[in-house]
This record gives structure tokens, sequence and C-alpha cells, in this order.
């Protein structure tokens, strides 16, 4: 089947979201990810957007203390976003997944490094190693203790994450943390807390292209998913079957799963190796919002994204539960594009909140 689609960007908005069948999901939780900078990028405020989300009878939320943000300076360790984001969570009796980052975090641009910390440029198409930046990896633990040590006392947060999709696959940058590096913060967040479980991420290839630039530009020491496996208690899949490449006239080009062979077996290899470690696994970001040609998705009226339309929001979610592994189920699915959709519902498209609800409600 062929993955490559030249499409419209902008499709009619349609009610097929209404009347898709939704995958019952058993002992599954489900959650989204709050990403403050991506909601003041659509021009929304903070504490009333993720007020908003959290009226959804939903389990578990992904928070993120971003570096940069919490230390803009040397010295400085300003935790009021994140506070107020946990009290949130807490008064709707929400479970926290934290995100202690330290070099990367959930959320464009993915790199949250504060300028102080960076002597000199990371050198493109390298691995980050311990010994070549010793004063970044020092700040790092510094951050991740301090973090998690802060937050350790909150009965709310049932795992950490570290780090996020050390491959470099998008445009932002070409290098990568070396395995090394990681286990270095690993090791300092499990002194900090040794009671609580540890997530990490990687990106689950959906197509042939995409496939070859990861093994490209991992081979050497394996790739997010591959590490996650070996080091971390949960592992994260972070799954986007549909995103854009590049504009073509009034068209774009797209990739799109075709769920050829080797993509099965991709999966069944990586399920395979964390059942046999007795791991967790989880979905950690399932596309819920457009993967267009700009880095803010659209928010065209009376017309939705061709990358995802409501309705995607269900099937991607359908899909991850169809291929759950024998034996224990995911332990989690989080929807991606939270923020996205009370930018719709403001804008008088209630759809991806209603498709949302109607998965929490029929699930």
């Amino acid at each position: 089947m062929i993955e490559l689609r030249l499409k419209r960007p902008e499709q009619p908005l349609t009610t097929a979201w209404k009347e898709l069948a939704i995958r019952p999901r058993g002992s599954m939780i489900l959650g989204i990810s709050f990403r403050p900078r991506q909601v003041e990028a659509l021009g929304l405020e903070g504490q009333a957007t993720l007020q908003t989300l959290l009226e959804y009878p939903f389990e578990i939320i992904r928070l993120g203390a971003y570096w940069d943000r919490i230390e803009p300076q040397p010295a400085a360790f300003d935790t009021r976003e994140l506070d107020w984001q946990l009290d949130a969570a807490e008064r709707a009796g929400k479970q926290v997944i934290l995100a202690v980052g330290a070099l990367k975090t959930f959320g464009y641009p993915e790199f949250f490094v504060p300028f102080h910390y960076l002597e000199k440029p990371l050198r493109e198409g390298s691995l980050i190693e311990p010994d070549a930046y010793p004063a970044l990896l020092a700040g790092a633990i510094q951050f991740i203790t301090r973090v998690v040590t802060r937050y350790r006392d909150r009965r709310s947060i049932v795992a950490w994450q570290l780090e996020h999709e050390v491959d470099p696959l998008g445009i932002e940058h070409s290098w990568r943390l070396s395995v090394s590096f990681v286990e270095r913060e690993l090791q300092a967040l499990r002194a900090a807390d040794p009671s609580r479980p540890v997530m990490m991420s990687g990106f689950l290839p959906t197509s042939s292209l995409v496939q070859l630039t990861q093994w490209w530009r991992t081979r050497g020491q394996g790739d997010s998913l591959d590490l996650a496996a070996r080091v971390a208690d949960i592992v994260g899949i972070d799954y986007y079957p549909r995103h854009a490449m590049r504009p073509l006239g009034r068209r774009t080009v797209y990739l799109e799963t075709a769920d050829l062979r080797w993509e099965r077996a991709r999966r069944e290899r990586l399920f395979a190796s964390v059942q046999a470690r007795r791991k967790r696994l989880m979905v950690s970001e399932g596309q819920a919002e457009p993967w267009e040609a700009v880095t803010v998705p659209p928010n065209p009226q009376r017309r939705v994204s061709y990358s995802c339309p409501p309705e995607q929001l269900i099937r991607n979610y359908d899909t991850a539960i169809a291929w759950s592994p024998p034996g224990p189920p995911l332990h989690a699915y989080l929807f991606w594009g939270a923020g996205y959709w009370v930018l719709r519902d403001r804008a008088g498209d209630p759809s991806y909140l209603q498709a949302f609800g109607r998965i929490l409600e029929r699930a």
C-alpha cells in the first residue's frame, strides 16, 4: 500500500466521529498531556484552558518541568507555573506523570536548556557525551534532583518521565543524547526518589521513510524505544500515523501509515522486549491534533486539517487498542492535542472535545 498522500490540507468538517465504534479499553487508563507553551502559541490562557480540560473524567495527566522556564538565569528556581498546574490536577483528582527533562521535554521545540548552560552549541550530528559537556550534565542532574525532591511528597504523582524522544527525528536538531548521558540522569532521578517508576518515550515509526530515517540517525546505540525498554520501568510510545511533509502548490504531501508487514514486526519486537523485561507499555502520545507543515496547528473556520480531523482521534485510539499485546494490556493512553481541542471549541467547533468525551463515555 502507498504511504504517501497528496491532499488539500483543509477538508470539510463532518460528523463521522459520531458514528465510529469505540473499542473497550479494559483496565487501561486514559489521559492527556498539558503543554503550556503550545497553549500560549494558540492564543489561549493557561489556567482557564487547563481547568476546562480537567472537568473531563479522564484519570491521568502529564505535566512538564521546563528547565529554561524554571531556571531562566543562574540561581533561579521558579516553580510557580508548575505548582498551579499540579494544584489544579490534584483538586480534580487526577494522577500525574511529571516529565523532569532535563534537556528535552514534550512540546515544541522539545529542547529547553537555559542559555547559561550552553557554553558551546551542541554539535549537530553528534552524540552528547558526559565528558564533552560536563557542565551541562551537572546542571541537568542538579535540576532533576531539585524538581524530584520538591515534588516527591505529592501523592498525585504516579511516575516520572526522563527526557523525551532522545532520537533527533524532527528538523530542530540532529544531535542526540548518548546512553551514558541519560543513564547518569536516570541514576540521579532514582537516587532522589527510588519509590516511583520512571517512564521514557520514543517515536514509533509508521512509514517507511520515517523508519529509514530513524534507523540511519540512531545507528550505533539504538533508538529511544530500545533504550526505554532497557533502562526505564514504563515504555511510552509516541504514535503519529498521519502527518504532513511539505506543501506542494495548493496541496500538501502527507505520510500515512499503511500498516505494512515491517510496521507490525517492529511493534511485535518492541512488545515482546517490554514483556520479557516485565516492564509496562503505554501510549505516551496518541495523535489527536493536526500535524501540518507548520509548528502551530491551523484552525480553519468550519473546516478541519487533513492530518487529524476529529474522527481520527477515535481511529488512532482504536488502532492502539487493536494492537495492544496479548497478556497485560497497554497501561495507559495519553491523547496528544488537548489544548487544540479547546481552541477549536472556542472558535465554534466542539467536535474534538466531544469526540474525546465520547471515548471517555463509551470505552
